[in-house]
């Protein structure tokens, strides 16, 4: 007598690009602002090595700021600089979405929640371009 065994039909897994990413808006997003971390760290490194530098002395300081300002550095800059703002403005528009935005039982569109943010980076900012400019 055959023995027989229940039939266990396989589930459809539906093939996945590499680059699924490209596929939506969203999606591409997503991957850009999580990348986008990695320039957050480098200029964490730089502010580091930066530190190191003025804490060297004037020579040291000086062969930092000429390495910073060769055309490569500037664009590696320029570069990280543009990711990092993406990277910024993205969390910002996210906060809307974890927090309650309910004032007296009313729900708040989701600027009202980003904005503050904004205003924080926008004076910071400010602050951090008077103090470069020795206006402070």
């Amino acid at each position: 007598m055959p023995q027989y065994s229940q039939f266990q039909p396989k589930p459809y897994e539906r093939p996945m690009s590499p680059f699924w990413y490209f596929d939506r808006w969203p999606y591409l997003k997503f991957i850009l602002r999580e990348s986008s971390s990695f320039f957050v760290a480098y200029f964490a490194v730089v502010i580091l090595i930066h530190i190191c530098a003025i804490s060297s002395g004037p020579s040291s300081y000086a062969a930092f700021s000429a390495w910073m300002r060769t055309p490569t550095m500037i664009t590696v800059n320029l570069i990280a600089f543009v990711f990092v703002v993406f990277h910024t403005v993205t969390w910002f528009m996210l906060v809307p979405r974890v927090m309650v935005r309910q004032v007296m039982g009313r729900s708040l569109p989701e600027m009202a929640a980003a904005a503050p943010n904004y205003a924080v980076w926008a004076v910071l900012s400010i602050a951090v371009a008077l103090f470069a400019l020795r206006v402070i």
